[in-house]
């Protein structure tokens, strides 16, 4: 209560700011109830991907299915009243719509990899900061590593792939209707593909004393209380027990819908990239001429003028609201790492410092607010994301056991 209360006053206090101050509250309390939404359904792209490659249990992929759907009704209805013709000469403003070239995939694919090192997305390594991870500040530290090098292959990238790549966003060619449709088909179509995944699940050992159905909750969220046929009071639904997959992602959906239309799409690393292009630049290690990055749209990094900035003021509100949410569930467990885990996040933070520079956003980003939005971009990211994933399991498997 106390960290939510001092969320609350920094909010009210900046909203008074002259400059840019109603923004930053906006991006703090949007901050906050992200970090409580991930944290409480535990909505993490890795795991979600790992679960439903390596355990065939697809409640967490309906998740991300439910969160796309609902955001791609709200961005299309907002777009509406923003640019009501979709022109071809037009994209609607700010939003994440990437060109389509062999970088993206190459980007996502490597970002992909790098989730599976780490044990984590960017975004889940921030809330989970909130859980008392110590081993993620080595993947954010990598991470901010991975975006210098990013830079340094920029300008080969840019000339070689994506200059004169396609910008590809769906309404252009289909209109809004059309592109709702065709975007409703397709997540219909996973749902159902991921419905045939799970009548092939392989059954995971019950927990002692516990139903047959507490396993499956367990192994990915070891958190959470055991199944009981008891049912529990709203205090304990909301604060202890983990959140319905499909309720997280209504509110991710929920909460992308607002920050799009009040500030900017949802994305986690551009602050990130920013501070990491700041402190290159300070020391002379990027390139005199980063051609053509600043064009794009998506999680941009820029060098710092200020302190603080929406993105910035939304991710330490996401930790701070994570922070909240594990203390109240008896999830706030600090554990010293091991040298092995720290440097298992730091090489995967190098790789998904890399692959999101290069594909100019991340899960959240590139993905989530891509596909949102109607951006080809969004579609070709999850699937070169998921074949990373996927090939770095099957190099290294993980084990389905309930410590997971």
């Amino acid at each position: 209560m106390a960290l939510l209360a001092a969320i609350g006053v920094a909010a009210w206090w900046l909203a008074s700011q002259p400059e840019g101050g109603r923004g930053l509250s906006l991006s703090l309390l949007l901050g906050a109830a992200f970090g409580i939404v991930l944290q409480r359904s535990r909505f993490c792209f890795y795991c979600i991907a790992r679960d439903a490659i390596e355990r065939r249990d697809p409640a967490g992929a309906y998740a991300v299915l439910v969160a796309l759907a609902v955001g791609t009704l709200g961005y299309h209805a907002v777009f509406g009243a923003f640019l009501p013709i979709p022109a071809a000469e037009r994209l609607p403003p700010g939003a994440h719509i990437g060109p389509v070239s062999l970088a993206l995939v190459a980007g996502a694919f490597v970002f992909g990899v790098g989730m599976r090192i780490s044990g984590s997305c960017i975004s889940a390594h921030f809330y989970r900061l909130g859980e008392g991870a110590l081993a993620s500040p080595f993947a954010l530290l990598g991470a901010g590593l991975g975006f210098v090098l990013g830079f340094a292959s920029w300008n080969a990238l840019y000339l070689a792939m994506i200059q004169q790549a396609p910008v590809l966003w769906l309404p252009h060619h289909l209109g809004y209707g059309g592109t709702v449709l065709l975007q409703g088909a397709a997540l219909v179509l996973l749902a159902l593909g991921l419905g045939r995944l799970g009548r092939h699940a392989p059954p995971l050992r019950p927990v002692d004393g516990a139903p047959a159905g507490a396993a499956i909750a367990t192994a990915s969220f070891p958190e959470a209380a055991p199944a009981t046929t008891a049912l529990s009071s709203p205090w304990q639904a909301i604060l202890r027990d983990r959140w319905p997959p499909a309720v997280g992602g209504l509110l991710v959906a929920v909460i992308g819908v607002i920050a799009y239309l009040r500030i900017a799409p949802l994305g986690v690393t551009a602050e990130l990239g920013s501070v990491a292009r700041t402190a290159a630049s300070a020391v002379g290690a990027l390139p005199t001429r980063l051609e053509g990055l600043d064009t794009f749209a998506g999680c941009a990094t820029a060098v710092k003028q200020a302190l603080l900035s929406n993105n910035g003021a939304f991710v330490l509100a996401l930790v701070a609201g994570a922070w909240a949410a594990a203390l109240a569930a008896g999830a706030f467990r600090p554990r010293r790492p091991t040298v092995r885990e720290i440097l298992r996040n730091f090489i995967g933070g190098i790789l998904m410092g890399w692959g999101g520079m290069t594909a100019l956003g991340c899960t959240v980003g590139t993905l989530l607010s891509g596909v949102m939005a109607g951006a080809a971009s969004g579609w070709i990211f999850g699937a070169a994301c998921v074949a990373g994933i996927w090939a770095a399991l099957k190099l290294r498997p993980t084990r389905p056991t309930l410590s997971q």
